[in-house]
């Protein structure tokens, strides 16, 4: 990822905990030229993401320092497995340590969980796909992280393509008067997405030519019925309640995509830490 998308994400988590003085544990306690050889390393098994941002923390307090992957974002790490290594002096590294494992550990977190999706729903068509369900200042590098998963992303904000909701459809009178307006609305690049809670709302919406169709916590049998009914003529998305445990019916169906915010809004952190050597 370009280094001027991910800097001011870096520096303002930076500067969000230096606060006023900076580490002041640190300075009280370690010597300014106080050399230190630390490794990053996982604490349990998943995905490793956000190594790039983690590690530049490190680099912005410090550019002297000496920084070396030892495995690369995407990569899946087992226990005690080291991912990276710092070396130089200790204060910046320590200042560092606690926003630079913070973004490797939440982001991580994020490719572990859409990788469990992703490998639950194998030998089945349908791609796992994030939503806007994402943690403010952070969603560029959660989609990225949804991409080591294995993942793909959905919008990355409101002016990417339109989505029209149940609010929508209710404020616009109807699924038809809804998509009559978008279309009139939309540039010729522009994708529009509707979403659906029933089988005949879907009807209507193919009258439109619609481009995708979000169909909202459908079960799948209803899921199976959606996919002839569209019959190709636009991209089915399944949402709504999607675990490890229901993916593999849902893919079943036939569906094209299958969106999840629990990987991105709920995803629990994968353990990593820095230790001295």
């Amino acid at each position: 990822m370009l280094r001027l998308l991910i800097e001011p994400i870096v520096r303002a988590a930076l500067l969000e905990d230096l606060g006023r003085a900076g580490d002041i544990t640190s300075d009280a306690i370690v010597p300014e030229e106080a050399p230190i050889d630390a490794v990053i390393a996982a604490r349990q098994p998943g995905v490793v993401a956000g190594l790039e941002a983690g590690l530049l923390a490190f680099e912005l307090l410090d550019p002297r320092l000496s920084i070396e992957l030892l495995c690369g974002d995407g990569s899946r790490v087992e226990r005690g497995q080291r991912v990276a290594r710092i070396s130089g002096r200790a204060r910046p590294v320590l200042a560092a340590e606690r926003t630079a494992l913070n973004l490797i550990c939440r982001l991580s977190g994020v490719a572990t969980a859409t990788r469990s999706l992703v490998d639950a729903i194998l030998g089945h068509k349908a791609k796992i796909v994030c939503t806007r369900k994402t943690t403010p200042g952070l969603r560029i590098l959660e989609k990225e992280a949804v991409r080591l998963g294995g993942g793909a992303n959905h919008r990355f904000g409101l002016d990417d393509a339109m989505l029209i909701k149940d609010n929508h459809v209710a404020l616009a009178g109807g699924v038809g008067p809804a998509l009559v307006r978008a279309r009139a609305h939309a540039g010729h690049l522009v994708k529009i997405e509707l979403e659906v809670d029933t089988l005949d709302q879907l009807a209507e919406a193919l009258e439109h030519a619609v481009d995708a169709v979000l169909l909202d916590n459908m079960d799948p049998a209803t899921l199976r019925r959606a996919v002839a009914m569209v019959g190709g003529r636009a991209v089915t998305e399944a949402s709504g309640r999607i675990t490890r445990e229901t993916a593999p019916e849902i893919a079943a169906a036939g569906v094209d995509l299958i969106s999840s915010g629990w990987i991105t809004h709920s995803a629990p952190i994968l353990d990593l830490g820095l230790d001295v050597e």
